[in-house]
């Protein structure tokens, strides 16, 4: 029996709570997965895991063996790594999920430079606007937005969502241009709700650094980001989206700027990884360049003015109506 592949067959299971995900994202037939868990149960003499039809579960000496596995994994790895440094690049598949908005305007613009430096790494990129639970569904690595929950997760701040406060010029001639938070109670928005709770997502703004929340009276609601910044432009009424995201629509005139003094409540962008990939080479140097990439684009930096060192692909104005996606919500620190 291969131990280094039990243990790193087992600490996936762990991680995925499936023999069938675990499968999937080490490319091995289900059946293998059983294989090698029942012949180190075997070789251990004792039971690693309670299995039944619907879950899993550790038992208390499966619980002591997934952390020592997991060590052990992260010290081969670091180990290999020492010694490939300046002789092999970082290399192997590398599953990363992000807000599509993020991956679609920032991300692929720049990837060609992520593959001339690291050819051997094969990217799996996910762009969704829903939670990812990296563990049990093998994801190296995430980018959220918002306030971050999960202790068990390494994080690096990359950047700041900054939004911006808007209405279709439509809008502002049939209700007038609000002037003050308390206007916005003579107005409508355009809600967005969790399509994960139901919940709608309360407006904040920041006034003299204290977070204030607002709640908007909604004309109509979504849970769909594209559709979110539509309602805005054909004049549903006021929205809340990143300004990354609608700059085109800004410049253009198709959007309106509403309350440019009260400034939405800023929240952090961040790179999130589990413990146990903290010292994976390919995981590390995606997560150096990542951060290389949002530092040169200051709508998403947290610097305030759009400067000549942004990808024009990523930030300037074209014919075409841009992509649009998750707009400023906490939901994404879920």
């Amino acid at each position: 029996m291969d131990r280094l592949q039990a243990m790193q067959v087992f600490t996936r299971v762990v991680d995925t709570n499936s023999f069938t995900r675990a499968a999937e994202t080490l490319d091995m037939p289900r059946a293998s997965v059983t294989t090698i868990i029942q012949n180190l149960e075997a070789f251990l003499g004792t039971r690693l895991m309670h299995r039944t039809t619907r879950r899993l579960s550790l038992t208390p000496d499966g619980a002591a063996y997934y952390e020592r596995c997991v060590r052990i994994l992260a010290d081969v790895e670091e180990t290999e790594a020492a010694f490939q440094n300046g002789s092999k690049k970082p290399h192997g598949k590398l599953r990363i999920d992000m807000p599509g908005s993020i991956g679609r305007l920032l991300v692929i613009p720049s990837l060609c430079e992520f593959r001339q430096r690291y050819p051997d790494i094969d990217l799996q990129l996910g762009l969704t606007d829903r939670p990812v639970d990296l563990l049990q569904e093998g994801v190296d690595c995430v980018i959220r937005v918002g306030a971050l929950q999960d202790s068990s997760l390494v994080a690096r701040r990359i950047g700041l969502f900054e939004g911006v406060t808007c209405a279709a010029p439509a809008y502002i001639q049939r209700h007038g241009m609000p002037k003050s938070l308390e206007d916005l109670e003579q107005h409508r928005a355009v809600n967005y709700f969790s399509s994960r709770t139901g919940r709608v997502m309360d407006w904040a703004f920041l006034v003299e650094g204290k977070e204030i929340e607002v709640k908007m009276q909604a004309a109509v609601s979504v849970n769909d980001a594209d559709a979110y910044v539509t309602c805005g432009l054909e004049g549903f009424g006021l929205i809340q989206p990143a300004r990354y995201q609608v700059l085109p629509y800004l410049k253009s005139g198709e959007l309106v700027e509403v309350l440019p003094d009260e400034k939405p409540l800023p929240m952090p962008i961040s790179v999130v990884y589990p413990h146990s990939r903290h010292l994976s080479p390919k995981v590390r140097v995606f997560v150096d360049w990542i951060a290389e990439v949002f530092d040169r684009c200051p709508l998403l930096s947290g610097r305030a003015a759009l400067d000549k060192t942004c990808s024009k692909r990523t930030f300037e104005e074209r014919e075409s109506k841009p992509d649009i996606d998750t707009p400023v919500v906490t939901e994404w620190a879920a």
